[in-house]
């Protein structure tokens, strides 16, 4: 692929970098990057993958928009009240860089259609907010050899991680089962973005 002259102004910055240079822009065009979660972790890793010029960011979350995720998911403004997450991310991603396709999966992830929907992607990028989400992102990046970016928010604190399938230990290796409901704050229980696991 060739950039074109503005492309090449976009990214100049990326470009510059002996690191990335022509050559690792260029893989970062190509890339496809699932974001699992559409809300306080997943807005601003989205948002980040298409300013960086990720060639595909797929979008998957079930939820609408509610006035109470508008002091953290930056992804969604005001007049989003109501529609649905994916549609309002899709908008604001192609906003702010047109050259990202973005695909949208306005549903929850099952271990029905994990498997399927991972199987487009390069790396996955876990933004849920419940332990059983997180497991089944998990062990469907396992089973599908993917590369998990995992995150967890609590408060004031925040983790995150990367998972390379059968090379690194793995999110079901550290933390064996999902903790059981009420144990462990989620956002539903304590008004907060995310969970922090461990």
């Amino acid at each position: 692929m060739e950039f074109t002259e503005d492309q090449i102004n976009r990214y100049s910055r990326h470009i510059l970098l002996p690191e990335v240079g022509g050559k690792g822009q260029k893989k970062i065009a190509k890339a496809k990057i699932l974001v699992v979660g559409a809300g306080g972790l997943g807005s601003p890793a989205a948002l980040y993958l298409a300013a960086a010029g990720v060639g595909t960011i797929g979008l998957i979350d079930s939820d609408v928009v509610d006035l109470t995720n508008l002091q953290r998911q930056i992804l969604h403004h005001t007049p989003d009240i109501g529609r649905p997450k994916v549609l309002s991310g899709k908008e604001k991603i192609q906003a702010l860089n047109p050259d990202v396709n973005v695909s949208m999966y306005e549903e929850r992830l099952t271990a029905g259609n994990a498997l399927k929907i991972f199987s487009d992607y390069d790396v996955v990028i876990d933004g849920v907010d419940n332990f059983p989400a997180k497991f089944l992102i998990n062990d469907a990046c396992f089973f599908a050899d993917k590369p998990l970016v995992h995150g967890g928010i609590l408060r004031f604190d925040g983790r995150v991680t990367t998972i390379i399938p059968k090379k690194s230990a793995c999110y079901r290796c550290v933390f064996k089962t999902p903790p059981p409901p009420g144990l462990v704050a989620s956002c539903q229980e304590a008004g907060v973005i995310g969970v922090l696991a461990g």
